[in-house]
């Protein structure tokens, strides 16, 4: 169904969490912030009915995320939206609400086309296996560098980056080549 994976460990990822997410995450939903510090659960971002591209980010101001990986999906959320239906498009990192609310200031500040998401503590991406430790880089435990369409619930694509300052499998021109070989 996918021609081109990040990683061995991604082909493992597609495999495993090709289910619905409350088989994947733990039965009660997990909780994430948006930028006005209200709660997005994964039963609510996933419902069913719903076709969501979800990207993680390392993290927010990071040079990769801020200058290639969310402008990829600003300049092509409408397409996604309008050409291939998706409901939402989301930016999750392991950030507070208020560092996401200030970044999202900055990088989008005149669109409400990507929905920003802080997983504070990185419960999300701790339990999807997308965590990743860069305290050696003085960054602490953060979410991997990824991307997925989440149709009804199921992931049907996933790509990881080998490391997180890659930015090679995991932008919005991917999704919309997944999304085109979907159809």
């Amino acid at each position: 169904m996918i021609r081109q994976l990040a990683s061995n460990r991604a082909i493992f990822s597609i495999a495993r969490y090709s289910t619905t997410f409350p088989n994947v995450v733990p039965t009660e939903p997990i909780t994430m912030y948006d930028t006005q510090r209200n709660k997005v659960t994964t039963s609510d971002l996933f419902a069913k009915g719903k076709k969501v591209v979800l990207f993680g980010i390392p993290g927010a101001f990071t040079p990769v995320c801020t200058n290639k990986h969310v402008p990829s999906f600003l300049e092509k959320a409408k397409d996604l939206k309008g050409k291939h239906g998706i409901t939402d498009v989301a930016c999750v990192s392991v950030n507070d609400a208020f560092v996401m609310k200030a970044w999202q200031d900055q990088v989008a500040k005149e669109s409400e086309d990507v929905l920003f998401l802080a997983d504070p503590s990185g419960q999300f991406v701790k339990s999807i296996d997308l965590n990743i430790d860069l305290t050696n880089a003085g960054l602490g435990p953060r979410s991997k560098r990824f991307s997925m369409i989440v149709d009804d619930g199921k992931v049907v694509a996933l790509n990881v980056e080998d490391s997180p300052g890659d930015f090679k499998n995991t932008g919005a021109d991917k999704i919309i080549e997944q999304l085109t070989e979907l159809k």
